[in-house]
């Protein structure tokens, strides 16, 4: 086999679907970018990241016995290079904090009354798709 584990190779991206990309390698083999290994951030559109066509360095991760092979974009980054999520707003340099531990603290407490909203929502919600919510006794009993 042409392709080995762990080689960072080029390749084009050949097609974009909802749940990653794929991309021809140099040997005309082709290989899936799962839509979690495009970026070190979350990826919610993978248009946003890939265009058709696009040359791209991919890593080999795996390659099954049915000869799928499946690649990486974030693991073929160079390390040393700043990723664009180092500019994202939501990315803290915690070396510039003065007060990082309150900050810290403050959105924690942030996440967790969001979190305990949106259960609560998912509940109202899961319970009034099932009616009341309760056991109901048939009235032959």
């Amino acid at each position: 086999m042409l392709v080995e584990v762990g080689k960072i190779v080029e390749g084009k991206v050949s097609g974009i679907t909802n749940f990653g990309a794929f991309v021809q390698l140099s040997n005309g083999q082709t290989g899936l970018v799962h839509i979690s290994e495009v970026a070190e951030e979350y990826v919610k559109d993978i248009k946003a990241h890939l265009k058709e066509n696009q040359t791209v360095k991919v890593k080999v991760i795996s390659v099954d016995n049915g000869g799928k092979i499946s690649l990486s974009i974030k693991k073929a980054m160079d390390p040393k290079k700043p990723s664009v999520r180092s500019s994202s707003p939501e990315v803290i340099d915690w070396s510039q904090q003065s007060a990082g531990k309150s900050s810290f603290e403050e959105r924690l407490a942030k996440f967790m009354k969001d979190s305990d909203e949106k259960m609560h929502d998912l509940k109202k919600s899961f319970e009034s798709k099932r009616g009341s919510g309760g056991y109901r006794k048939s009235a032959h009993s």
